[in-house]
């Protein structure tokens, strides 16, 4: 479905700033501390300093790709709540005030959205803190949240931006075993599968790190990472990225190195790796096809929503040499389901429950034994 695109008029942005607005990007106006404190924060600028709100200024500028946004709730759509750094839902009302970050969004279940040219109306595509324009939606979910731009957070440094408060480069290296958790589509299950698989290998006494290397900025999949007993969860917006939809290969081999390596100085025994989307997505083939995806990841769990996208999903993945050890997913929350899969994929079909069982893992993953043994742990 195409959107509704909000009117660009001068109403878009405040008065006050468009008389001062010059076409030097760097042109500021004093912020007064107490409304940054004030306005609702994002997920997504959890790491960005902001404390020192004495010190901001409010820019001016084309926005850009992590760009931190002061704005202002005008009319509540899809997104009528913001998630803060804790997981907290903020509910939202016309006239808040909120800190989010500039971002593309590839969503077929919900937005495609992407950076706008200007600093004019454009919208919330994101509980976690993402704001874009939006280009077209699903039919069956509401119109996005609207937001008018009160200015772009700057200090004397300039516009503030994620990549500023990143972590930086990791030591390098991967933990002693990688397993990924792909998928055929949004809401295949991948998340609920890479927490089933982490509570297992931790119920076999291994220490476990998890990493979501791509997707839209949101804490949900990280709490739950966290609830399934991972030591250590780190994700995109760690590295700096609100976002990865539009990111070009480099980048998202870096981000993946990055993110493997410093969940690998946690001390972890194996890393689970969770990728957004539907491996058919522009950046999620790219990097499940690089070989740097095939050099890091010694299993591939791949969850589908019904038998024939775990069909074809493996087909594809074998196809690319990928180690395929399991299909989980959506699909088997249906016995009939698993059985028409189970006829044509010559794989092991498991539910979430029995993915976060020891005995299970050590037939997908022989190297478990292994970990357990050499770490002294019995399982």
């Amino acid at each position: 479905m195409k959107e509704m695109q909000p009117s660009r008029t001068a109403a878009a942005v405040p008065s006050q700033l468009a008389a001062a607005a010059a076409p030097d990007a760097r042109a500021v106006l004093p912020l007064a501390g107490r409304r940054v404190a004030q306005a609702k924060k994002a997920y997504t600028v959890r790491r960005a300093a902001l404390n020192r709100t004495e010190g901001l200024r409010l820019a001016q500028a084309s926005p850009r790709s992590g760009d931190l946004l002061l704005a202002r709730v005008t009319q509540l759509g899809m997104h009528q709540h913001l998630e803060s750094a804790d997981g907290r839902r903020q509910r939202l009302w016309p006239g808040d005030e909120i800190v989010v970050a500039y971002g593309r969004r590839y969503a077929p279940d919900q937005f495609e959205a992407v950076i706008p040219d200007e600093l004019s109306a454009c919208h919330l595509v994101a509980g976690g803190g993402v704001a874009a324009r939006v280009l077209s939606r699903h039919a069956s979910v509401k119109p996005a949240t609207q937001i008018e731009p009160i200015g772009l957070l700057a200090d004397s440094l300039g516009v503030l931006n994620l990549q500023r408060s990143a972590l930086g480069a990791s030591a390098g290296g991967r933990a002693p075993l990688t397993v990924a958790v792909l998928g055929s589509s949004m809401n295949a299950g991948k998340t609920t599968t890479a927490a089933h698989v982490i509570a297992g290998l931790r119920r076999a006494g291994l220490r476990v790190g998890a990493a979501k290397v791509t997707g839209t900025g949101a804490g949900g999949d990280r709490w739950l990472m966290h609830d399934a007993g991972a030591a250590v969860v780190l994700d995109f917006t760690d590295m700096g990225y609100a976002s990865t939809a539009g990111l070009e290969l480099p980048a998202l081999e870096r981000l993946f190195i990055e993110l493997s390596g410093h969940v690998a100085s946690a001390g972890v025994d194996c890393t689970v790796i969770e990728v957004a989307d539907g491996v058919l997505q522009r950046e999620t083939a790219a990097l499940v096809c690089s070989h740097v995806f095939a050099k890091y990841v010694d299993a591939v769990v791949f969850a589908a929503p019904d038998a024939l996208s775990a069909i074809a999903g493996v087909a594809w993945l074998q196809q690319r040499a990928l180690p395929v050890v399991a299909v989980s997913g959506v699909l088997t929350a249906s016995p009939l389901a698993t059985r028409e899969a189970a006829s044509a994929v010559q794989l092991a079909l498991h539910t979430a429950d029995e993915l976060a069982t020891p005995a299970v893992l050590a037939r997908l993953l022989p190297r478990v034994t292994e970990l357990v043994e050499h770490a002294g742990r019995a399982a």
